[in-house]
């Protein structure tokens, strides 16, 4: 099989699935999943597993939309990536208000984040629609989930991609915003650094918590060697007095770092360690922002997640 054509389904087999599974505790479901593969590949070591399973569990939610789990973990020793899957039409408790309808586990060999990464992400892209994740749930027999999965192709790049990794910002911020309201946008989104747009959504700066104090505190003050006549902020108190008046367009940074969606995860990397930012702007192909990656989030995806 060529690479370009690897695919989910090419790493599940039949006998790797159960379907119309009517346990309700997750925990039960997940244990019965870890036995299977246990079955048909005699070297995992089943303890082993669950404790790597459950310590990426304590970190990373593994209910990746409602109704879709996918417990999963990188162990030392594979050669290839093992799946095996439940689906519980009526649903089990896996620790979140939402019922799993469908439970993945995916191993992977503990020296390959990238297909490690690329899988889930595929995972997670393709079960988008809860209509999908219904429909897998009822499955009537093994054959018929993985025809579900050569049928939808959920896909397996070659590398990963910046829109693999990224996350969408929680809010974008105009350019005709006033510093105000970027205040209390990043109180309410607990955001240290948001893109600004124009009217037509693209993107022309980025504001960040650290723009904001400069903007408060003059570089002059900072030469001060004593304090004592700031002692009560007055620098903020008067910055603050007209922050319902200045623009967000008079404090932005229009110097910027951006990625593109495509770009591989490596250039990511390279991009980290040259500017020395906590976090980069994506953009698609027209420019406009896709999404984000810091540096927290892709360190945790690539060594631990």
């Amino acid at each position: 099989m060529k690479k370009e054509d690897r695919s989910f389904g090419s790493f599940l087999q039949v006998n790797n699935v159960l379907c119309g599974v009517a346990d309700s505790d997750g925990k039960v479901v997940l244990e019965k999943l870890i036995s299977l593969l246990k079955r048909h590949f005699p070297d995992l070591d089943m303890e082993y597993t669950r404790r790597e399973i459950e310590s990426r569990e304590a970190i990373f939610p593994t209910m990746v939309s409602p109704g879709l789990a996918i417990p999963h973990a990188r162990i030392s020793g594979l050669s290839e990536p093992l799946a095996a899957i439940a689906c519980i039409p009526g649903g089990c408790d896996f620790g979140t208000d939402d019922p799993a309808k469908v439970m993945i586990l995916l191993l992977t060999p503990i020296d390959n984040p990238n297909l490690h990464i690329q899988m889930l992400s595929s995972l997670a892209r393709s079960f988008k629609e809860s209509k999908l994740i219904e429909e897998l749930s009822v499955a009537p027999g093994a054959q018929d989930v993985v025809n579900f999965f050569n049928r939808g192709g959920v896909s397996i790049p070659d590398y990963l991609k910046a829109s693999d990794l990224m996350e969408k910002f929680p809010v974008l911020l105009q350019e005709t915003d006033s510093i105000l309201d970027a205040i209390k946008t990043f109180s309410t989104t607990r955001s240290g650094e948001l893109p600004v747009i124009d009217n037509t959504g693209d993107l022309r700066g980025i504001l960040s918590l650290t723009d904001l104090l400069k903007y408060s505190l003059p570089e002059h003050l900072l030469w001060l060697e004593d304090l004592s006549p700031i002692y009560q902020l007055q620098p903020f108190s008067d910055m603050l007095k007209t922050a319902d008046e200045t623009k967000v367009a008079d404090v932005m940074r229009e110097e910027f770092v951006m990625a593109n969606i495509n770009d591989p995860a490596v250039k990511l990397a390279k991009m980290f360690l040259v500017t020395k930012l906590p976090q980069l702007v994506i953009c698609d192909d027209n420019g406009k922002v896709a999404g984000r990656v810091s540096l927290k989030d892709f360190s945790a995806k690539l060594f631990w997640e």
